[in-house]
């Protein structure tokens, strides 16, 4: 017995060292898949949230930056028109609905920009993705009326078209899911918009 002893004494901790190992390489392979800017993720492990956000490249920042004043001036156009009287109610409609769906992404593009510690952009007069220029805001103002809504539907089917565009080149190159995301749903909901407008337009 005094001879068999030291034997399982050794078995019993060659077990002990085969489980140890065991139970840290699964805990290796738990804390894989997450990665920043610069990383492989493990595409067999789920990704966190955090993981997702930290993951973004120089085509993200653009969209957010670029698409932050485009989504103001849209709600900027909005309010002008919504602030005249005489305007067909389907045209005051759209135009409620476009506001009420575009800040609340401005809001969103602002919190990506600051979790990826980028600034928003001065784009102060450039014209980029169908901007309205300054004159074209000006008659906008000045319209009243059926000449207003018209005014309204023909400028926003442009800017609406530029933001299309913008948020294409965000799905095709971006790499932040969520951003994407956005981007896709610019594209469905603006199309559609694109259309509405069009029938409106016909209307009036």
């Amino acid at each position: 017995m005094m001879m068999k002893e030291p034997r399982m004494l050794k078995s019993r901790n060659l077990l002990l060292l085969c489980a140890a190992a065991a139970t840290a390489l699964a805990l290796s392979g738990c804390t894989g898949g997450t990665t920043g800017t610069g990383g492989t993720p493990d595409s067999s492990e789920p990704q966190t949230s955090e993981a997702a956000a930290a993951e973004f490249n120089f085509s993200d920042v653009t969209f957010a930056q670029m698409m932050i004043p485009h989504h103001e001036q849209a709600v900027e156009m909005s309010d002008t028109l919504l602030a005249k009287g005489g305007i067909d109610e389907q045209v005051r409609e759209l135009a409620t609905q476009i506001k009420d769906a575009q800040q609340p992404e401005i809001d969103r593009l602002r919190e990506w920009l600051s979790e990826w510690g980028e600034e928003e952009a001065d784009m102060g007069g450039m014209n980029h993705g169908g901007m309205m220029t300054d004159e074209d805001m000006a008659d906008l103002e000045s319209a009243t009326g059926v000449e207003a809504a018209r005014l309204f539907l023909e400028q926003m089917t442009v800017h609406h078209e530029g933001a299309i565009a913008m948020a294409e080149a965000e799905v095709d190159d971006g790499e932040n899911a969520d951003a994407q995301a956005m981007a896709a749903t610019i594209v469905s909901t603006q199309t559609e918009e694109i259309t509405q407008m069009q029938e409106l337009l016909a209307s009036l």
